[in-house]
């Protein structure tokens, strides 16, 4: 049986993780991985992307923005609606492979593009991974020579065309493992603020009284994530407001914060 021994932290899912390093890193840097490693005029190309997350909602949103016609698939109806909400076409992948330019993964599973997937893009096709891990574009065929009929040409660092026996190459990138950390860099401030609620997640543990976290994984206090956004606010020289003590009644929460219930969704 696999049990935790120690409390743990899933900072992966707190606020300041999800909103700043998920959607808006991935909305700079998808734009900036695949200008570095292509050289790809962006405007008027046919993009689908796999997964309507907070990193699919950064993608989309950059991607539009640059003159991209944009597809999304999604297995969750929430996420879909939301796609459909923001004038998104919601697709099915099968819908569009044969006639999408570029194809990006954020979809956090496996195999979201296989084999036969790669059989029906078009000559050209660009294929990047910004998801999770190298488990969303299955490339492990690509390793099995025996009995693949495919050649492997690197053209630079991070880029490799795949070529089939009738001569169609697509380009893939960064051997499909997570784009924007192989091809991009990380802005400072958004490791800064990853970090700081990394280290607050260990103080909280570390200075928690004993019987507060059993052997089990917690997310990150609210008022723990309030404190790391209101750390990077003078960045932007911003200002907040604060509330009196009747707005404070009425509310029914502390002055100090947190301000939002642990079931807000920002």
């Amino acid at each position: 049986k696999q049990t935790l021994t120690v409390p743990a932290m899933n900072v992966n899912d707190s606020v300041t993780k999800t909103k700043f390093d998920n959607l808006y890193l991935c909305r700079e840097s998808i734009i900036d991985a695949i200008k570095r490693c292509t050289d790809i005029m962006f405007g008027g190309k046919q993009v689908v992307v796999c997964g309507y997350g907070e990193v699919g909602k950064g993608c989309c949103s950059s991607l539009r923005g640059m003159g991209c016609f944009v597809y999304v698939t999604e297995v969750d109806p929430i996420c879909a609606l939301q796609a459909c909400m923001e004038g998104y076409k919601v697709v099915r992948l099968e819908e569009v492979i044969k006639q999408v330019d570029i194809v990006v993964t954020a979809s956090g599973s496996k195999n979201t593009i296989t084999r036969e997937s790669l059989d029906k893009l078009k000559n050209g096709a660009i294929l990047c991974n910004m998801g999770h891990s190298n488990t969303e574009i299955d490339v492990s065929f690509l390793r099995d020579i025996s009995s693949n009929d495919l050649q492997i040409e690197r053209v630079r660092t991070n880029v490799d065309h795949v070529i089939w026996p009738n001569g169609k190459r697509i380009v893939l990138l960064a051997e499909g493992r997570i784009m924007n950390l192989c091809c991009s860099s990380v802005p400072s401030f958004v490791v800064s603020i990853t970090a700081a609620t990394q280290a607050l997640a260990l103080i909280e543990l570390y200075n928690a009284p004993p019987n507060r976290y059993k052997c089990d994984v917690y997310l990150l206090p609210k008022k723990m994530d309030e404190y790391v956004a209101s750390l990077h606010l003078p960045a932007f020289d911003a200002h907040l407001t604060e509330l009196t003590d009747d707005q404070c009644k009425y509310l029914g929460i502390n002055k100090a914060g947190p301000f939002k219930p642990n079931y807000y969704r920002y």
